[in-house]
């Protein structure tokens, strides 16, 4: 069992049939007071929290599709300046990151949705054939993020030339 699954058994309530009461999970002892109780599960409740916002970048949607030339990975990263973003391109890994900031400073106490993700977010992709790095170009145009990276030009077939031994 991973630790956020025990942390999440902990916190777990359970209703009963029997007046609609709530109840610990068994393997929990019996809170003194049901202040004590209430402020426990928020503390508990804050870890997990915290553990999760730790663990993982929110991953960015992307499309990736190539020409007879390049490839071309596009996202629409609305929200973000340039300097913000931070891409690499390793033994043919492209990897982009950045941090998308929440554009107001309050953080409403009550979402109604909250779909939208603010914070720290990356994807890698693995292409299927050599790249020339130093040529790739990235540009963002109205929020929309446009990654071309040119493809190796290799010559797949080599002609041999059989030298002939002249025999004495």
């Amino acid at each position: 069992m991973s630790f956020l699954d025990k942390l999440k058994q902990n916190i777990a309530f359970q209703e009963t049939k029997k007046e609609g009461g709530i109840k610990k999970p068994k393997n929990q002892p019996k809170a003194k007071t049901a202040k004590q109780t209430e402020k426990n599960m928020k503390i508990k409740k804050e870890v997990v929290q915290s553990y999760l916002r730790v663990q993982s970048d929110g991953q960015l949607a992307i499309d990736v599709y190539e020409t007879e030339n390049e490839f071309i990975i596009r996202s629409a990263i609305a929200g973000i300046k340039t300097d913000d973003l931070d891409i690499s391109i390793e033994n043919g890994i492209v990897a982009i990151r950045g941090n998308r900031v929440r554009p107001d400073s309050e953080n409403p106490a009550k979402y109604i949705y909250q779909e939208c993700y603010w914070g720290p977010f990356s994807r890698q992709v693995m292409l299927p054939e050599e790249v020339d790095n130093l040529k790739a170009e990235a540009s963002m145009k109205n929020g929309v993020f446009v990654l071309k990276i040119p493809k190796l030009k290799k010559k797949t077939t080599k002609k041999i030339v059989i030298k002939e031994e002249i025999s004495e």
